[in-house]
């Protein structure tokens, strides 16, 4: 072979495979080995878990009540409540979201006690906003403690995979140490419970919640796109559901599960204490190639940054 067939030939290979590594957004990367988390706690039916809480025309069981569709259309969207409130504990799902385009649909995967606190409520929140393009869903996390809505905590993700080929799975770990959210059993945020934030940690038992609407206001480019109906039904898919936690007596308002290990809490031994190694390569590979914003580096937003910020 010639010298310039040689070059012409590794010209489209290299284009090629530049083609298919900025496919989606940037290149695909592997995470790197961790624990699997959701190997320790059983799945729950639907039923077991959770209860309509809104758009009941929109909820469909599968799989013989394993799995559930919940649906945004021009008429509603939809949501779960769990049957039970939780004071710390294990929450998990995965998921599988709308394609084609997006924009202004968001998936909600989140914890909340708003209902029974209205002005000091805790939220630790999973967030998936549409995009106008179908890999580009962005995964938004949030977390609140005791009515401090007015310091949005947010941080938000690019993932590295296509979260509408497939099931993905989102879970929040939550106890008295810290908040870790992760994605397929990798952390991606881990909020430590210190003095720092200790004012605005959740510390209430709440409720799990799943819910599709429209956030056309906002979740697109800050609402530059919203939903076109065009493209309805967004039908997200959850399975895999699993809920450890001590959950609380209807009872007792003021149960706590924040002493020490306990049949009723599965997530306060020394293994959840903190994160591992392995864990730790992980939420630092996260961060490092997937993360876009942090509101501890938006100082145009906060001329003095939060607390929990300024890590020594």
């Amino acid at each position: 072979m010639s010298i310039l067939p040689m070059r012409s030939f590794l010209l489209v290979l290299f284009i090629c495979s530049f083609v298919v590594a900025v496919s989606s957004r940037g290149p695909v990367y592997k995470p790197p080995p961790v624990e699997r988390l959701t190997d320790r706690f059983a799945h729950k039916s639907v039923d077991a878990a959770f209860s309509n809480l809104y758009g009941d025309k929109n909820i469909h069981q599968l799989n013989n009540g394993s799995s559930v569709n919940i649906i945004l259309d021009k008429s509603s969207g939809s949501g779960l409540i769990s049957k039970n409130r939780y004071y710390y504990g294990f929450f998990s799902a995965a998921i599988k979201l709308p394609a084609g385009f997006t924009s202004g649909v968001v998936l909600a995967f989140y914890l909340s006690n708003s209902d029974i606190y209205p002005h000091n409520h805790d939220e630790i929140d999973f967030e998936l906003l549409g995009h106008e393009k179908r890999r580009d869903w962005v995964l938004q996390t949030n977390i609140y403690g005791n009515g401090s809505v007015k310091t949005g905590r947010e941080e938000k993700f690019y993932l590295w995979f296509d979260p509408t080929a497939e099931s993905h799975q989102y879970s929040i770990l939550w106890n008295n140490h810290h908040t870790v959210f992760l994605v397929d059993n990798v952390p991606v945020r881990e909020v430590v419970h210190n003095a720092a934030i200790a004012s605005a940690y959740p510390s209430k038992p709440m409720s799990v919640y799943a819910t599709i609407w429209d956030a056309s206001e906002w979740a697109t480019h800050g609402g530059k796109y919203a939903v076109n109906y065009k493209y309805a039904p967004f039908v997200a898919s959850l399975g895999q559901i699993e809920m450890g936690g001590c959950i609380q007596q209807k009872t007792d308002s003021t149960q706590s599960c924040s002493t020490g290990p306990s049949t009723l809490d599965p997530v306060e031994g020394q293994e959840f204490a903190k994160l591992s190694k392995q864990q730790t390569t992980g939420l630092d590979w996260a961060r490092r190639k997937h993360m876009f914003y942090s509101y501890c580096k938006d100082t145009s937003r906060y001329k003095v940054l939060p607390a929990e910020c300024n890590k020594a």
